[in-house]
C-alpha cells in the first residue's frame, strides 16, 4: 500500500485488549518503573498576583497530578494565599514534551489544604484563557499513592520536580532515605528524610517542594517541603525576574519570588489522603463558628523549656536525660510553645562535633501544632552518630531556643532518675482516669518510678496549670530507697478546675521526668465524659439539625448530614482532634484548641455534597483528647459502601506507539459514536512524527474501541 499523508479521517479499528497487554510487556520489561508517566504527571504551579500593571508570578512550586480529572497536590505555603504569597490566580503548567520546559496550560483553584501540614489539593477548573473547565472532561495522566510504611532505611526512591521557574525541563533525582523524624501530629514518621546520591545533584533545589517522591513501585510515598522565609529576605532564596515596579529594569527594587532553601524532607503522603479521599468523593465540611474567645498569647511565636527524652509514651517523655550510649537509635526534643500558628515556620539544626548534620536536622517548615502546648520532634530510624549534640530551634529563621548539650557515646551513665510519670482521679478511695485525661474532681495522684536512687537526695515536684506553678511544692530529703514507684497528689477541696495540668519532677535541681495531663469533662469510669449524646442527623440546616432525631441508616442519600455531640467541663484552649471516615478512611481531620464554650450541646458539623446526593457509604466520627479516643457514632447511607471507581487508580496497560501509514475506509464504523465527552475514555495527540501515548492506562479485562482521526 503506497504511503500517503494523514490529512483525512483515518480508519475505525475495534482493538483487542491482547493488543494492548503484548504493548505493556514490552515497555514492562525495559523500564520497570513507568519514569514517563511520572514526568508528566509532574507539574509547575505558579501562583500570580493581579494589579492595575498586570499579572505577576508571587510564588512558585512543583505538583504532581494525582486524578485524571485534574487533582493536583502541592504545598499550602505557594498556593493558599497568606502574608508572603498573596496572589489570586493559580496557573498549572503540563509537561507537554519530554526534555523541554512545561507548558502553561490551565487556570486551577484550591479545593482542600491543610496549612499547618503544608499541603493543597487543586483542581484543574479553566483553560488558560479562563474557559470553564468541567472535571470530567479531563484525562490526565496521574500517579499512584502509597500507603502506610511503604519505606525503609537507605530504600532507593525518586525525587521528582521543577529546578527552576519554567525554564527546565522535569527533573528526576535518586535519593535514599536517610532516617524518620517524629512529631505529635504524625507518630515516627512524621517526616521521611532523605540524601541525594547523584553526583551532579547534591542538593535538591526549593522549587522542587509540592512535587513528589517515589518508591520502587513507582507509587508516590511523599512530598518535597520547605517553607521560604520571606521576612529575612537577605538570608532566603529567591528570583528575580519582573518589572514589577515598571521602571524597566530588573533589579533589587522589584519583588523576587521566594524559593526556599535545599530540601531534605518529606512529608509523607499518608497525610494528603483526607484531603484527596475528600475531594474526589466532592465532599465538604463545615464547622460551627468559634464562641469563646482565647486568652492573650502575645504575637511572638516563643519556645522555651527544651530538654531530651531518650523515648515517649502517649507524647509524653518517659524521662530527661542529658546523655546517651553509644548505639542509641532514638532521641526526642521537648519543648514548650507558645502562640505559634500554622503558617509559623520552625526549623530544627543539628551538628554533631561542630559539624552540620543534614540527616538529623529538618529544613524549615510549617508548623502543625496547636497555638501552645508540649511538643517534640523525635530522631529516629537510624543508629545516631557519638559525639557532642548542638541543637538549635529557629521561628521564622531567628534563633528562639538552644537545647542543653548531648553527648552519644560511651556506657549508658548511672544517674538517679524519675520515670514514667501518670495520673489517677482519686474519688471516696476509687480511681478513676486512663493517665493522660481526667474527669473533673477534688484529688488527683501521680505515679512515677525511680531508679538508682541514694537516700539523703534533695528532690522536688512541681506542679503547674496552664503554665503557672500551683503551690506548695512537694518533696524534700529522699528516703525511700533505690528503685520502686512513689506518688504525688494535688488537691482543691472546691474542686480542680478544667484545663492542662503538669508535674515537674526534680533530682539535686535537675529535671528527671515531666508529664501533663487535662482535666475535662465529668468523672466517668476508665474514661471521663467529655462528650454525650453523639449522633448523625438528616438535616439541610443547623436550626433543622438541632430538632431531628439521630439516624444510623438512610436508604436515600441525602445532600447533607450533621455529626453532632454535646460538651462538658471543656476549657477554651484545651487541644481535642475530631475525625471523620467512610468506610474506613479518613476524609476530614482537625487536631485544634477549644475555642467554643465550657458547657453546650449541639455541636453541629456539617457534611455534604453540593453538587448533589452524599456517595453511598458508612459515615463515622470520632472525637478524640490528647490521643485517646472518647466517642464515636456512625450512619449507613445507600448500601453502606462506596461504589467501585475503576478510574481510581493508574492501574493497567499505558499504550504508546507511532502511527507511520493509513488510508480512507468506509468498511468500518464504531457503533453508537457520536463524538460526546462521555463516551471518550482517554486521548492523545501525535507529534509531527506520528509518535503518541495515551495518558491514562486500559484497564485488564475490558474491551476498547480505538478512533484514530486526522486534522
Amino acid at each position: 500500500m503506497p504511503q500517503q499523508p494523514i490529512g483525512r479521517l483515518l480508519t475505525f479499528l475495534w482493538v483487542a485488549l491482547c493488543v494492548a497487554l503484548q504493548t505493556n510487556a514490552q515497555i514492562g520489561e525495559a523500564i520497570p518503573i513507568d519514569l514517563n508517566r511520572i514526568q508528566r504527571a509532574t507539574v509547575l504551579v505558579m501562583q500570580l498576583q493581579t494589579t492595575p500593571d498586570g499579572q505577576f508570578v508571587t510564588c512558585a512550586s512543583s505538583g504532581t497530578l494525582v486524578s485524571r480529572d485534574g487533582l493536583v497536590l502541592t504545598n499550602a505555603h505557594s498556593t493558599v494565599p497568606n502574608a508572603n504569597c498573596a496572589g489570586d490566580t493559580l496557573l498549572v503548567a503540563l509537561d507537554a514534551r519530554q526534555d523541554a520546559p512545561p507548558v502553561l496550560s490551565y487556570q486551577a483553584r484550591v479545593i482542600q489544604s491543610d496549612l499547618g501540614l503544608d499541603l493543597a489539593l487543586l483542581q484543574i477548573s479553566a483553560e488558560l484563557n479562563g474557559r470553564p473547565i468541567t472535571p470530567d472532561s479531563l484525562s490526565l495522566p496521574f500517579v499512584d499513592l502509597a500507603q502506610g510504611a511503604s519505606v525503609s532505611l537507605d530504600d532507593t526512591i525518586l525525587v521528582v520536580g521543577y529546578p527552576g521557574l519554567g525554564d527546565d525541563p522535569v527533573a528526576l533525582v535518586t535519593a535514599t532515605i536517610s532516617g524518620f523524624t517524629a512529631e505529635p501530629r504524625g507518630g515516627d514518621r512524621a517526616w521521611l528524610k532523605f540524601r541525594t546520591v547523584d553526583e551532579a545533584i547534591a542538593e535538591i533545589p526549593g522549587t522542587f517542594s509540592g512535587g513528589g517522591a517515589y518508591n520502587r513501585e513507582g507509587q508516590l510515598i511523599g512530598i518535597p517541603t520547605t517553607a521560604p522565609i520571606a521576612q529575612l529576605p537577605d538570608s532566603v532564596d529567591c528570583a528575580r525576574f519582573q518589572d514589577t515596579n515598571r521602571d524597566n529594569l530588573i533589579n533589587n527594587g522589584d519583588a523576587c519570588v521566594p524559593l526556599g532553601g535545599a530540601i531534605n524532607a518529606l512529608r509523607p503522603t499518608d497525610f494528603a489522603l483526607p484531603l484527596i479521599r475528600s475531594a474526589s468523593l466532592n465532599l465538604e465540611v463545615t464547622a460551627p463558628q468559634p464562641t469563646a474567645q482565647l486568652a492573650s498569647l502575645g504575637t511572638q511565636p516563643t519556645i522555651s523549656n527544651v530538654f531530651f527524652a531518650p523515648s515517649v509514651n502517649n507524647d509524653m517523655p518517659t524521662t530527661v536525660i542529658s546523655s546517651l550510649p553509644a548505639g542509641a537509635n532514638s532521641l526526642f526534643l521537648f519543648f514548650d510553645y507558645a502562640a505559634m500558628t500554622p503558617e509559623t515556620i520552625y526549623e530544627l539544626r543539628v551538628a554533631i562535633d561542630g559539624s552540620t548534620s543534614p540527616i538529623f536536622s529538618l529544613p524549615p517548615v510549617r508548623w502543625s501544632g496547636g497555638s501552645r502546648g508540649l511538643w517534640y520532634i523525635g530522631l529516629t530510624g537510624q543508629t545516631l552518630p557519638n559525639g557532642e549534640y548542638a541543637i538549635r530551634l529557629f521561628i521564622d529563621g531567628i534563633l528562639a531556643a538552644e537545647a542543653p548539650p548531648l553527648r552519644v557515646g560511651g556506657a549508658p551513665e548511672p544517674l538517679p532518675a524519675f520515670r514514667n510519670v501518670q495520673f489517677v482521679l482519686i474519688e471516696n478511695d476509687q480511681m478513676f482516669g486512663n493517665g493522660y485525661i481526667l474527669g473533673a474532681g477534688t484529688t488527683v495522684s501521680a505515679q512515677f518510678i525511680y531508679d538508682g536512687m541514694t537516700d539523703g537526695l534533695e528532690w522536688t515536684g512541681i506542679w503547674y496549670f496552664n503554665g503557672q506553678e500551683l503551690s506548695p511544692r512537694v518533696g524534700g530529703v529522699w528516703d525511700l530507697g533505690a528503685n520502686g514507684a512513689q506518688t504525688s497528689s494535688l488537691s482543691d477541696p472546691n474542686g480542680l478546675i478544667p484545663g492542662r495540668y503538669r508535674l515537674a519532677l526534680y533530682i539535686e535541681g535537675r529535671l528527671s521526668a515531666l508529664s501533663d495531663f487535662t482535666i475535662a469533662g465529668s468523672r466517668a469510669d476508665v474514661r471521663p465524659r467529655v462528650f454525650s449524646n453523639e449522633r448523625f442527623v438528616v438535616a439541610d440546616t443547623p436550626t433543622e439539625a438541632a430538632t431531628r432525631f439521630p439516624t444510623v441508616n438512610v436508604t436515600i442519600p441525602p445532600t447533607s448530614i450533621y455529626a453532632m455531640f454535646d460538651w462538658e467541663l471543656i476549657a477554651p484552649g484545651t487541644i481535642w482532634h475530631i475525625r471523620v471516615l467512610v468506610d474506613g478512611d479518613v476524609f476530614y481531620e482537625r487536631v485544634e484548641a477549644w475555642q467554643l464554650t465550657q458547657d453546650g450541646a449541639g455541636y453541629a458539623l456539617r457534611i455534604a455534597n453540593p453538587d448533589g446526593q452524599l456517595p453511598d457509604g458508612t459515615y463515622r466520627f470520632e472525637l478524640l483528647m490528647n490521643n485517646i479516643l472518647l466517642r464515636t457514632a456512625s450512619i449507613a447511607i445507600g448500601i453502606g459502601q462506596l461504589p467501585i471507581d475503576p478510574f481510581a487508580r493508574p492501574e493497567g496497560v499505558l499504550v504508546r506507539g507511532q502511527l507511520i501509514d493509513g488510508d480512507l475506509s468506509e468498511e468500518f464504523s464504531v457503533i453508537d459514536f457520536n463524538a460526546t465527552q462521555a463516551q471518550l475514555y482517554t486521548q492523545t495527540t501525535t507529534d509531527r512524527n506520528g509518535r503518541f501515548q495515551f495518558s491514562q492506562p486500559l484497564r485488564f479485562a475490558a474491551p476498547y474501541s480505538l478512533i484514530i482521526a486526522a486534522d
